[in-house]
């Protein structure tokens, strides 16, 4: 079996673990949380970092400490993981969705403006698949128009945008720590700002909104979302080598574009923008064929291939229409890219075999189609 993702434990982490266990910090109590949160604002460059359990909690926190109450619009893409507009939905806010770049999968950012209304309260960007969303025109909509700019970085640790960290824009931003990022403690997730009275409210948010001068007393609504000491202790030994994660990832990324550079009838990941080179967060393909890919990834999936479906849109999500939002709406570039995208096995776990078996046995099942 050559699963979709490995993640990599090397033996610092295993040491720190043991560090945890042998002084008995394993709580949210422990020094590696607050290492990490230091060491992982620095990195990015925010001033910030609150640690939480995962990265829906970190998308819950960030749009609760915004103010996203009923009736308020948030602009958000239609095609990414649905935590983001689960946590709008649950405040009561409504997302307000725009549809895909063909070329990087995110968000058309030239779309976003003519969605702003009078009760639009934030823009929530979402970078997915290895490039960042085109960060400038974005910042200068809220600017324009007074807007919190919630930034998703759950899948770019270590990207860049015109060489500035993914991560370090906007009020706030959010990452995930689960075990197919380039940093992970398992489960886990990390909320960054400037902002200091953000970073308070979002501490408080995590932790049931405890009363700083009466514990047990509490004023608002919160949930318990902290992270433990053992997952920190992870997340910083993966922290402190994660410029040789990205030169592997991007490595991965490098060996299946040449192996499969002579391969027609699919969109291969774009390498660079005017922004960005890949970071191959996960190495993602678009058929032209929709029944033409199942049959691929079926008979990858016989040969003990793992591979994963790209995300399905949020105006096709039946859980949305069945509360009748997004019915009548329609985003052709995200529909394809959910019916006929797929990535394959590229976690930082792989062997360079492993990659060729994958290819090998791609190549063969494509040119039967």
């Amino acid at each position: 079996m050559i699963p979709v993702n490995i993640p990599e434990i090397g033996e610092k982490e295993k040491a720190y673990l043991l560090e945890c266990l042998d002084t008995g910090w394993i709580s949210s109590e422990g020094p590696f949380v607050s290492k990490f949160e230091e060491s992982f604002a620095s990195y990015i460059g925010r001033n910030f970092g609150v640690a939480v359990a995962n990265g829906s909690a970190a998308l819950d926190i960030a749009v609760k400490s915004v103010g996203i109450t009923e009736d308020d619009e948030v602009i958000m893409p239609t095609f990414t993981i649905i935590s983001p507009a689960f946590s709008i939905v649950r405040q009561g806010g409504k997302p307000v969705l725009v549809d895909s770049d063909r070329l990087t999968w995110n968000m058309d950012v030239s779309q976003i403006e003519k969605k702003i209304t009078s009760r639009t309260k934030a823009i929530l960007v979402v970078h997915v698949y290895g490039h960042p969303v085109d960060m400038n025109p974005v910042i200068e909509l809220c600017e324009k128009y007074n807007l919190y700019l919630i930034e998703d970085a759950a899948e770019m640790h270590g990207q860049t945008y015109y060489n500035k960290k993914c991560g370090s824009f906007g009020h706030l931003s959010i990452f995930s720590f689960y075990p197919n990022k380039h940093i992970t403690t398992g489960e886990g997730g990390m909320i960054l700002t400037n902002d200091e009275k953000l970073a308070g409210k979002c501490r408080e948010l995590r932790n049931l909104c405890f009363n700083s001068k009466r514990r047990f007393v509490h004023e608002d609504i919160g949930w318990n979302y902290r992270m433990t000491n053992l997952q920190a202790a992870l997340g910083v030994a993966q922290l402190e080598r994660i410029e040789s994660i990205l030169i592997k990832k991007r490595n991965i990324g490098k060996l299946y574009n040449e192996l499969l550079e002579d391969v027609e009838g699919i969109q291969k990941p774009l390498p660079a923008t005017a922004y960005s080179d890949n970071v191959y967060w996960v190495y993602g393909l678009v058929f032209n064929d929709e029944q033409h890919g199942h049959h691929v990834i079926q008979k990858l999936s016989e040969n003990k291939i793992g591979t994963r479906p790209f995300f399905w849109s949020m105006h096709e999500q039946p859980v949305f229409n069945q509360q009748g939002l997004f019915l009548g709406e329609s985003y052709p570039v995200a529909e394809q890219l959910a019916r006929c995208g797929w990535y394959l096995p590229s976690g930082l776990g792989i062997k360079e075999e492993e990659i060729r078996t994958v290819v090998k046995f791609f190549k063969k099942a494509l040119n039967k189609v």
